[in-house]
């Protein structure tokens, strides 16, 4: 379930932290959170997918990874970020 060029832009453009910025913190968790609500619906559809499923939690694990980092190097942009992308809680 990959993302779109167009999609990857757009993620981009809205969450990077620079001008050049296009692989910061903020934009991989950005692009994580779209593929895994993708994975998500798709598991919604077909239950027995499990090399999917397993996938799916690769990425939830990655996010997590990385959200801690950001939560570690700067509180206030984490909450920020996690309010903007609608995640944990």
């Amino acid at each position: 379930m990959a993302l779109t060029q167009q999609r990857k832009q757009e993620l981009i453009t809205q969450y990077q932290v620079h001008e050049t910025d296009t692989g910061s913190s903020d934009v991989q968790v950005a692009m994580l959170t779209a593929r895994i609500m993708r994975l998500s619906e798709h598991l919604q559809g077909n239950k027995k997918d499990h090399s999917s499923r397993r996938g799916l939690l690769k990425l939830i694990g990655q996010r997590k990874r990385l959200l801690s980092y950001i939560m570690q190097e700067d509180r206030e942009r984490y909450q920020a970020l996690i309010a903007r992308l609608g995640i944990r809680g």
